[in-house]
């Protein structure tokens, strides 16, 4: 369970940090009468590198959400919640997390800094959140995080979408900043939208709602990306 998850990910054959989530931005149910058990055994049957638990309240998430996760698997875990403080970051380590979302939009340059360093010691990969050039430039320590751009608005609590130009547009600013794993977040609405991201240069995706929404089809939802990956 120690495995490093910025490793795992990039070391992927197909490097996609699929998504734990109960409710989508809209507050519909992304379960669809699945247990927790049956959503993660259907993760690990299409070989995701890694899992992210959202635990933020906005989406219906717990801290046993991600005690459960971590109980049926061995996959690296991202707990997506509002990190803001040291306290968070010990309560992370003790449900079992190898990485933390830090979103840059709601933390001060000093505090970023700060919570980066502290995760770096704990073990843990900061999963530095942003959607900006001015954020992108604003990660320390980029080498020891994931660099992930947000296609959805947080200032909306996500309810608008994604937009994949933003990724498609930040994508070299994100590699440009020594990060060995660029991530494009959310929003992504299809298996071509994800292979043209990876096309585009990130080294990673995260996905939730589009592979909840698959539901039993997802080795469809997988075949189909991985026919547009292979496409010039």
């Amino acid at each position: 369970m120690g495995t490093d998850f910025r490793a795992a990910l990039r070391d992927a054959r197909r490097p996609i940090v699929m998504e734990v989530k109960r409710r989508d931005a809209a507050g519909a149910d992304l379960f669809g009468g699945r247990s927790v058990a049956r959503i993660v055994a259907t993760y690990e049957r299409a070989q995701a590198p890694c899992l992210s638990v959202v635990t933020g309240r906005w989406f219906g998430g717990t801290p046993d959400l991600l005690r459960e996760v971590r109980s049926l698997t061995d996959r690296p875990l991202l707990q997506k919640d509002f990190i803001t403080g040291r306290r968070d970051l010990d309560r992370a380590v003790a449900l079992g997390a190898q990485a933390v979302l830090l979103t840059a939009r709601l933390l001060a340059r000093s505090t970023l800094d700060a919570l980066v360093a502290a995760a770096v010691r704990r073990g843990l990969t900061p999963f530095v959140e942003v959607a900006t050039r001015a954020e992108i430039r604003a990660v320390p320590r980029p080498d020891e995080c994931v660099v992930a751009v947000n296609n959805a608005d947080i200032g909306d609590r996500e309810r608008g979408g994604g937009d994949l130009r933003r990724g498609l547009d930040l994508v070299d600013e994100v590699v440009a900043t020594g990060t060995r794993c660029a991530v494009s977040a959310s929003g992504i609405d299809g298996p071509a939208s994800a292979a043209r991201l990876l096309r585009a240069g990130y080294q990673g995706l995260l996905i939730g709602a589009g592979l909840l929404r698959a539901g039993d089809d997802l080795p469809g939802w997988l075949a189909a990306f991985e026919q547009h990956r292979a496409l010039p």
